[in-house]
């Protein structure tokens, strides 16, 4: 597990298996500072990640406290297995201390594992800390565009 150096505090970091009230009231608290325009997933939300055998819902705890989290989502397409990191948020007030490098680096090592020809994520270029850990990471910025059609 990794130790935050400056404060010699524990960082783990594990697979949500099940859907605990402490891990509904987490989400509540932490995609709010993950998304203005998403609500929390709630107790059913979360259990279907929890269930979904093609995603890891990844948490990160300080002192057993729930202060982030990770999705990995991998899929099968005609060019072989791809893997996206997706919602990956960090606690303001824990922020900076090697959190979201832990997350990363665990979905990294999920997806090697699963065979995963490549792992891409999209970071808002406004998130400069979150950027430069993807590039410290070895993640390539692509030349690419990225269109969303909204529902």
């Amino acid at each position: 597990m990794p130790t935050d150096p400056e404060l010699a505090i524990e960082i783990a970091i594990e697979i949500a298996t099940t859907v605990s009230d402490e891990l509904v009231a987490a989400f509540d608290r932490l995609i709010p500072q993950l998304s203005s325009s998403s609500p929390p997933p709630g107790r059913e939300g979360l259990q279907s990640i929890v269930d979904d055998r093609d995603s890891v819902l990844y948490v990160a705890r300080i002192g057993g406290q729930v202060v982030g989290s990770l999705t990995l989502a991998t899929y099968r397409i005609p060019t072989g297995l791809k893997a996206w990191i997706e919602d990956v948020v960090v606690d303001e007030a824990a922020r900076g201390r090697g959190i979201g490098e832990a997350l990363s680096v665990a979905a990294l090592e999920e997806a090697r594992r699963r065979g995963a020809k490549d792992l891409n994520l999209t970071s808002r270029p406004s998130r400069e800390v979150a950027n430069r850990l993807y590039l410290r990471l070895g993640f390539q910025l692509r030349d690419t565009n990225v269109y969303r059609y909204d529902f």
